[in-house]
């Protein structure tokens, strides 16, 4: 493509320039992406954004991030795909509707538009003909066929179950959706209810999920052991504990078996389906189950918190150790949930720290069944529980053994007799989908009488979302109330049949929407094999720590799925992770609550987005904390400013098809230095690093030595070779940073197509081998000169160097030297006193 411009000198407009070349984009579809499989694919990925009205400075960074990617891979020759959508259905747009008494379709549509402005006017280079957004009858209608997937696979399923119930939202949340025993979304304390729920089966995959992060070797350390821990993968054995005066057992998991002779007492959770048989009709009756209802509602995160205290009531009840035949007392214990193993826990309270103090405060017995090495504990003075490794004792036949051999020992010994096996239990817990909302994805599921529960056909998805609502703040969803989406006909025997009136967890819209930018437009599939199979995984996906669980983990699960269901070769959707910092204005991050809020509209308006991107990018490396600074956007703006001057002045240099003898001159040696050096700095940072800090010191570096050049060159004769080669490097490497000023300089610099369409350039050997190097020298970390010395000059060459100078000779004269100490190349500080 060829695109003109007629140029003359003037100041850096970012008001007339940027709005000029994404206007040339759009039109040309510039960023346009085709499957072709004889280019080498990149798959670049932002996490695609809930659309709450306006973009934020976190939006504007995670985009920025992706956008210098996806540029500068494809000047190096990738064919890439950079798409965006919006995650659109949820509560929020629900609750803004009914606060502004409008539709959430129409709520929604109209960020949607607002925000995909926004994005435009950052100058992001994505491909708007893959745009998807969930709340679409044409993209949940697949969100229904992956569900109906799920449940042809035996992966989906209903059952009453204790939930999580917000009553501010008046929804069902997920576990990974209660943080720190309040809402995620609007921070309500969450209550329990029993309810019937749709879950997906992913403790399926827990082996898998846990096993293959081993595969991910471009994820952060710490994302992955956020997974781990939420998996929670816990190998150990299953105990039976026979109930006295009862036909029944107490079951327990436990990972120390090797502690089995030390237990002496057992406690339940409050909603141990045995607590109401053992107390019932007993003078512990009464006790007990005002326990057991101040308890059982209060949040688990809190009770089983290190800082909660935590308490019990006896049963008057008893169990009996299988190994000892002693009688255990079984108290029911606030720190015990019923959704975490058996329910039921057994205390050691010689070997285990909340054990320990649980019994001290309710004077139970303490007993020591692995002693350590060299030591004696008595259990009456004991300050604390003895945790580490030692040798068994007071456990009869396995005395002597070491508690690590121990524990298979008495594994062993329980599966010989029939009291116990070997088990594997995890963390997870089933994915809890239904929600009892409006604003989501219907559940593809009819309730007939004589069928029973039967999944909506295929060629009858999507099951439509009615629009013809009246949302209320009390009251929950009002699916339920329409009469004509809630009564239909049975797909198997047409009789009159009910719909379910849940909606799914939006957590399941994100779940999957990567393979939908391969085929966009698809209708007959969620979306192409021949696409996924090209495209995938994602190469490089970019977004917020905190969907290191929620998002992440089921995006992960959906994949496998997929995978198993042959629909795809790859069984992990994210290659590489970066989870960008957040944005902080004066130490705090940014909120409309705290008044520092920075809108990106503010900035562009102001400096244009070209600054903005800048400054967010110079201001920190992607993966730490970013410190708004009014200064530093200054300071952005004002470089800018200093390269369009330089382009401006210096174009007349520049012979698009010039030759020339090679540059001999020291000068032009030392200008080609800095500007491979660049270049092999820059594509390092970007490519391997993702220091986008460091590249774009680089290019000011770079920058800067071509004003300096051009400064001493000024009583002479330039070479134009040089200045050309050093003006379009800058450019270029400037480009994937700064897109819409490095098109017009481009032009500047006679060219008639786009800076974006050129290749990356390669960086020369040759001219960053110099013969001469220019090193500071320091007298006690001050620098009181320079020196040129020959670039492989050892230490006493250095140093040689140094002290010929006579002014440093003069003073150095009358001290004591103390250290003297060279960085090969770069400095020679000598220490004095």
């Amino acid at each position: 493509m060829s695109w003109e411009v007629d140029f003359f000198m003037r100041a850096y407009n970012p008001k007339e320039i940027e709005p000029k070349w994404q206007k040339k984009w759009e039109e040309e579809d510039f960023y346009r992406t085709k499957t072709d499989p004889s280019r080498t694919k990149y798959y670049v990925l932002e996490m695609f954004p809930y659309p709450s009205g306006k973009l934020h400075m976190g939006h504007m960074r995670v985009y920025s991030i992706g956008d210098v990617l996806a540029r500068f891979l494809r000047m190096r020759g990738y064919n890439v795909l950079h798409p965006m959508g919006w995650d659109a259905f949820g509560l929020p747009a629900e609750n803004a509707a009914i606060e502004n008494n409008v539709g959430p379709a129409r709520w929604t549509s109209e960020n949607i538009s607002f925000m995909k402005k926004q994005q435009k006017s950052l100058g992001v280079s994505y491909d708007w003909e893959r745009e998807v957004t969930t709340c679409n009858p044409d993209y949940y209608r697949w969100t229904q066929w992956l569900f109906l997937l799920f449940y042809k696979r035996g992966l989906a399923y209903k059952k009453k179950a204790r939930v999580n119930w917000c009553p501010q939202c008046e929804t069902v949340l997920a576990n990974e959706q209660v943080e720190g025993g309040v809402c995620w979304r609007c921070s309500s304390t969450v209550e329990f209810r029993e309810l019937e729920q749709w879950f997906l089966k992913i403790t399926d995959y827990a082996d898998r999920l846990l096993d293959d992060l081993e595969l991910l070797e471009g994820w952060p350390e710490r994302v992955k052991l956020m997974q781990k821990n939420w998996i929670g993968r816990s190998e150990g054995a299953e105990i039976a504990f026979r109930l006295k005066d009862f036909d029944e057992e107490l079951r327990v998991f436990t990972t120390r078996s090797d502690t089995l002779f030390g237990v002496t007492y057992m406690v339940l959770a409050p909603e141990h389906p045995l607590v109401d048989k053992l107390v019932s009709g007993t003078e512990k009756e009464a006790e007990v189950r005002e326990f057991v209802n101040k308890v059982k509602f209060e949040n688990e995160i809190s009770r089983t918190s290190a800082e909660t205290e935590k308490i019990g009531v006896f049963t008057g009840r008893t169990c009996i150790n299988p190994v000892n035949g002693e009688e255990v007392p079984i108290l029911v214990g606030n720190y015990v949930l019923m959704s975490y193993g058996t329910g039921a826990v057994m205390g050691v309270p010689a070997h285990d720290e909340r054990d320990f103090q649980f019994a001290r405060k309710y004077n139970l017995p303490i007993r020591v069944v692995i002693q350590p090495e060299g030591e004696v504990l008595k259990e009456e003075t004991m300050t604390e529980a003895y945790t580490g490794p030692g040798r068994m004792v007071n456990s009869g036949q396995f005395n002597g053994l070491p508690n690590e051999e121990g524990i298979n020992a008495v594994i062993a010994y329980l599966e010989k007799h029939n009291l116990g096996s070997r088990k594997v239990t995890y963390r997870l817990r089933d994915w809890l989908i239904s929600r009892q909302r409006y604003w989501g994805a219907p559940i593809p599921i009819v309730y007939c009488e004589k069928c029973g529960i039967v999944p909506v056909p295929e060629d009858e998805l999507p099951v439509i979302l009615p629009t013809n609502i009246t949302l209320k703040r009390e009251g929950g969803s009002p699916l339920a109330g329409l009469e004509d989406f809630v009564w239909t006909e049975c797909p198997r025997c047409g009789g009159k049949t009910r719909r379910e009136t849940d909606t799914m967890d939006t957590f399941i819209c994100s779940s999957w929407y990567f393979l939908r930018y391969a085929s966009p437009k698809l209708d007959r599939a969620p979306f192409s094999r021949e696409d996924v199979d090209y495209w995938m995984p994602v190469d490089q996906y970019i977004g917020g720590i905190e969907h290191a669980v929620l998002h992440l983990l089921y995006a992960r699960f959906f994949m496998k799925v997929i995978y198993d269901a042959g629909l795809a070769k790859v069984q992990e959707p994210f290659k590489r992770l970066l989870a960008q910092g957040m944005v902080y204005k004066d130490g705090a991050k940014m909120s409309k609550s705290k008044g520092n809020v920075v809108s990106p509209d503010e900035i562009i308006e102001k400096y244009g987005a070209d600054t903005g991107r800048l400054f967010i990018l110079f201001a920190s490396p992607p993966e730490k904390d970013l410190e708004w600074s009014d200064q530093g956007v200054e300071g952005c703006h004002r470089f800018l400013r200093r390269v369009w001057r330089l382009i401006n002045e210096n174009k007349h240099f520049v012979e698009l098809n010039g030759k020339g003898t090679p540059f001999n001159g020291e000068a032009e040696q030392k200008l080609r230095y800095h500007i491979h050096a660049a270049i092999k700095k820059v594509t390092e940072d970007i490519e391997e690093r993702f220091n986008f800090n460091t590249a774009i010191s680089a290019i000011m570096e770079l920058v800067n030595a071509t004003y300096s050049y051009l400064d001493k060159a000024a009583e002479g004769e330039p070479d134009r070779r040089v200045i050309a080669e050093a003006l379009k490097t800058i450019v270029i490497l400037l480009a994937p940073f700064a897109p819409h000023i490095t098109e017009e300089m481009w032009q500047l610099l006679g060219h008639k197509d786009s800076i974006h369409l050129q290749a990356w350039p390669d960086y020369d050997e040759e001219a960053l081998r110099v013969e001469q190097v220019e090193v500071v020298v320091q007298i006690n970390g001050k620098v009181r000169g320079r020196i040129m010395i020959p670039a492989d000059a050892d230490k006493e060459q250095m140093l040689a160097a140094a002290h010929g100078q006579e002014r440093i000779r003069n003073l150095l004269a009358g001290k004591e030297i103390l250290k003297e100490v060279t960085v090969p190349g770069k400095l020679v500080n000598i220490v004095v006193r």
